[in-house]
């Protein structure tokens, strides 16, 4: 009997070895970052995504394997429904994904857009959208420096004494628990790792601008200037092509692109704008761009195309 019972507990402490190592195996400290756009943009490689307002569990299933690295949610042209946010952020959970990586770096990092301009500041949107366990914002209608520096403490926790990236200082509010859950990580590990690169070279949350105005593009090098601005975006052309008078082919506006980037290459910040063909992706990164949104479609043509150089 007593033997039965060794060989039982045994067992027991077998299977619990077991599920030990394989809970190490989902360790966050075995990547440097768990947001995989962050990892590549460490890396000196683009990132490449979709835009999306389908906020359905099946939308969300379907964006976690999709291959690409980034998803956004546009909620400045739709209701900004927040709950809907939320649960889009959980069904793009994926645990197979995990396991079979071995940690928990989903393949497509969240992030999503709102409506207020930089000039309205509402910092509490910011809150809501990391709370709900998203890996970045994208900040519309930036125009100033100031207001890109406040958009950036607006997605930084008060930092510690100990820390060496104390400014600009954080004002996000601290309520980790559901992101961390998305994040797959404790409310620690999170809190570690939720802050914004490159400023903190191990932060895992990305702080984009987007310019949009004739005063954003004069000030695109002040603003890629403020510490924590990881990225850029221009949308497809129409806030710019409006601010300037002008129409969507009009050579004012490619000029327009051209300042933002020559800003971003001149300052190590990724650039972003919408290509939808594949020649046109091609030529966009050549030119320096790291950030491409674009569609299924293309981004399977333009991957095609490259492998057959």
């Amino acid at each position: 009997m007593a033997e039965t019972k060794s060989i039982k507990y045994l067992h027991i402490a077998l299977l619990m070895i077991g599920i030990a190592g394989q809970t190490g195996t989902l360790s966050a400290q075995e990547v440097r970052h768990l947001n995989p756009v962050i990892a590549k943009l460490a890396a000196g490689q683009p990132f490449i995504g979709f835009q999306t307002s389908n906020l359905t569990a099946e939308n969300a299933r379907t964006m976690a394997r999709a291959d690409a690295d980034y998803v956004y949610v546009d909620m400045e042209h739709t209701p900004m429904d927040f709950p809907a946010l939320n649960q889009f952020a959980m069904g793009m959970v994926d645990k197979a994904t995990a396991l079979r990586k071995g940690n928990p770096q989903p393949n497509m990092a969240l992030f999503a857009r709102f409506p207020p301009y930089g000039r309205e500041g509402a910092g509490w949107i910011a809150k809501q959208a990391l709370d709900a366990g998203l890996m970045g914002v994208i900040f519309n209608g930036i125009d100033t420096p100031e207001q890109a520096r406040l958009a950036v403490q607006n997605m930084r926790y008060p930092q510690k004494r100990t820390s060496k990236y104390q400014t600009p200082p954080g004002l996000r509010g601290y309520g980790p628990a559901a992101a961390a859950w998305v994040w797959g990580i404790s409310t620690a590990e999170y809190e570690r790792r939720a802050d914004v690169w490159p400023l903190n070279p191990d932060g895992d949350l990305l702080a984009i601008m987007m310019i949009e105005s004739t005063e954003g593009i004069r000030n695109a090098d002040a603003i890629a200037a403020v510490p924590g601005v990881g990225a850029f975006f221009i949308g497809a052309g129409s806030d710019v092509r409006q601010a300037l008078g002008v129409e969507e082919n009009a050579p004012e506006v490619e000029q327009a692109r051209q300042t933002i980037l020559r800003a971003c290459l001149a300052r190590n910040v990724a650039c972003g704008l919408t290509e939808t063909t594949a020649p046109g992706i091609a030529r966009r990164l050549a030119e320096g761009w790291k950030m491409i949104r674009t569609t299924e479609a293309a981004l399977t043509q333009w991957r095609a195309s490259s492998s057959g150089r």
